[in-house]
């Protein structure tokens, strides 16, 4: 009954494995040549993972160098197809120009009479000043937007019409021109209406988000404190003593309790980075102690307009990036270094309780999975931690990570039922399991809505970043999905 059933999980991963790469090419095809080769990228940066578990799962175990050789010649082959890319969207770029040139020279005759008529204007009050609203007229035309209709909107106002060229482009355009008209004064956003059709949004500055108050700041640090102490705490659990009951015992807490604040500070130098090179504002972080692992992570709002939703998912995933890649490579060494002398003896049933740890530890110690008890060094422990705070943080919901790269990939729409699916889940698990509810009620009152919406809403991003978006919430899964104890024990993880 067993087998039974661990075949059919093993035949739904590859289901919804073969699923996502089936909606992508599905997605990619209208695109011709360059949706192929998009949708080719993503293939090869998702095929070692989706290798490595598949024969892993099979009982079929690859070392660290054949790992290393994989992901090497997985970039190599993204290289070689960004290359491709490259030289097919210059040609097609070429094409589409020479198109929307005929097109224009065309339509200019008739096109001329409309633009007399320019827009036509609802009977209510516009909160705009009238010699504003006529400035922010002037900016459209045939040839980028053609506004059909005015309404009012909060302290702005929503322009209905016709999207005439490429969306990234024409916000550009239309962004340079407001602010060459009225300087600073009002932020142009281009988003998707209701019916789908693209629209423009006039907004005062003055509703730009604002900066951190002291009292915000003051707030933030003693949090920030709080989860140095939680951190030293948890190392404390680790070892076997309560670091509050025995403050005396700091030097022995220490080491471990630096390497989890260390993957912190790690994940939010990711997110500054990005938000830096994007020219983006982001607060000061507000970390979430906790005495379990140390910490959740840390709230990070963002105190400027984000300019599209490439900058919000880059933003977001260079955070996840960064200290998954400390966790990792502390795991991988870790894993290198032990030996039967190590700090650390763990029940052979702990390597059950992850898909990735496991399969790297059956990769790395191979029978020793099989003893009672597992000696590792302390840097198996600390990556392993910081592994599951980065996938706490990737789950798809509202404003963490995971929400944010679901929102930035698949729309504010997509992102608000991911929240839903998520709480639900986290419920029915918390059932079972403390950490899940505390994340649960995280998440229901400090994260659970959307990120606002960014200056150009329209423009998705390419699908290279979708597929690292994949990627990212692959490796969540597998970080904090358990391994059957019959599956474990097959592939010889446990007695």
């Amino acid at each position: 009954m067993s087998t039974l059933s661990e075949t059919s999980i093993l035949a739904a991963i590859l289901l919804v494995a073969f699923g996502i790469l089936g909606w992508g090419f599905y997605r990619a095809r209208p695109f011709g040549k360059l949706g192929i080769l998009a949708w080719l990228q993503s293939v090869v940066l998702m095929a070692p993972w989706l290798l490595f578990f598949g024969l892993f799962a099979a009982g079929i175990y690859i070392n660290i160098v054949g790992i290393l050789f994989l992901v090497v010649s997985s970039a190599g082959l993204y290289v070689y197809l960004g290359r491709q890319l490259r030289a097919a969207g210059q040609d097609a770029l070429l094409k589409q120009r020479a198109t929307e040139r005929l097109n224009a020279d065309s339509s200019l005759a008739p096109n001329s009479s409309e633009s007399a008529g320019t827009t036509e204007l609802k009977s209510e009050v516009l909160p705009i000043p009238e010699d504003d609203l006529n400035a922010i007229k002037g900016i459209f035309g045939i040839d980028t937007f053609f506004a059909t209709e005015t309404i009012a909107y909060q302290d702005g106002a929503i322009f209905k019409g016709n999207l005439r060229g490429e969306p990234e482009e024409v916000h550009n355009r239309l962004t340079a021109s407001l602010q060459t008209r009225l300087g600073d004064q009002y932020r142009l956003f281009l988003v998707e209406n209701t019916d789908g059709k693209p629209v423009v949004i006039v907004l005062p500055s003055r509703n730009d988000p604002r900066p951190m108050l002291l009292s915000q700041k003051v707030f933030a640090g003693i949090l920030l404190v709080a989860t140095i102490a939680t951190s030293l705490e948890a190392a404390g659990l680790v070892l076997n003593f309560d670091f509050f009951a025995n403050p005396s015992r700091f030097q022995e807490a220490l080491p471990i309790g630096a390497g989890i604040f260390a993957i912190l500070v790690a994940h939010e130098i990711g997110h500054w980075l990005l938000a830096r090179r994007h020219q983006v504002r982001l607060s000061w972080p507000f970390f979430l102690p906790a005495v379990q692992i140390g910490s959740f992570g840390a709230i990070t709002r963002f105190e400027s307009l984000l300019p599209n939703r490439k900058a919000l998912f880059d933003i977001a995933l260079a955070g996840p990036a960064a200290g998954g890649i400390v966790s990792l490579l502390m795991l991988i060494t870790g894993l290198l270094l032990s030996h039967p002398g190590s700090l650390f003896q763990l029940p052979n049933q702990f390597f059950q309780g992850s898909i990735l740890v496991g399969s790297l530890a059956r990769v790395v110690l191979g029978s020793t999975l099989q003893s009672s008890l597992v000696s590792v060094h302390p840097l198996v422990v600390i990556g392993w931690l910081g592994l599951v705070i980065t996938a706490l943080n990737l789950m798809p919901a509202g404003q963490l990570d995971g929400g944010r790269i679901v929102q930035a990939i698949y729309g504010r729409k997509t992102a608000g039922r991911a929240t839903i699916a998520t709480l639900i889940l986290l419920a029915l698990v918390s059932l079972g399991n403390v950490l899940a509810m505390y994340w649960a009620i995280v998440i229901f009152f400090l994260q659970r809505d959307p990120e606002r919406p960014s200056l150009n809403e329209v423009t998705e991003p390419d699908d290279a970043r979708a597929a690292l978006g994949l990627l990212a919430l692959f490796l969540m899964i597998t970080t904090l999905l358990p391994l059957t104890p019959a599956l474990a024990g097959r592939l010889g993880i446990g007695g």
